[in-house]
């Protein structure tokens, strides 16, 4: 190996936001994926919402690593995790029909997902607004 090969080069600015994005659904995935057991003792429409956003947010995040290039896989993980903060600040504040009919207590954790899950739109908004893509792609 010669001695001018780079062992380490830092991820371009696209390519960053992207991977960010991907760790923003993968994160928010396995969060949901873990909750799933409490949901389904609350009740079996918000256990299934959990399950259907745990498996949404996986196909995203495999999704965006095999199709790096694809817009349409970055609008998709963008809407589906603003879906994600508006049913939740609902859920918090009003309520969802059908799966949460009453208003659910705010907890940490529902908040750190949240945030992760914002973070993961800013970078999907970022991809999409000034239209580059991760390299090597």
């Amino acid at each position: 190996m010669p001695w001018s090969t780079p062992i380490y080069q830092p991820p371009t600015g696209a390519s960053a936001r992207h991977d960010l994005l991907i760790v923003s659904c993968a994160v928010s995935a396995g969060i949901h994926a873990a909750l799933v057991p409490e949901h389904l003792g609350e009740s079996a429409a918000t256990g299934g919402g959990f399950i259907g956003s745990a498996v949404v947010l996986l196909a995203l995040a495999i999704a965006l690593t095999l199709r790096p290039r694809s817009r349409a896989v970055v609008a998709a993980a963008a809407l589906t995790l603003v879906g994600l903060i508006v049913a939740y600040a609902l859920a918090t504040t009003s309520g969802v029909p059908i799966l949460q009919p009453e208003p659910e207590a705010v907890d940490g954790l529902a908040l750190a997902t949240k945030g992760v899950e914002i973070v993961g739109v800013l970078a999907a908004l970022q991809l999409t607004l000034f239209k580059r893509q991760p390299e090597g792609a």
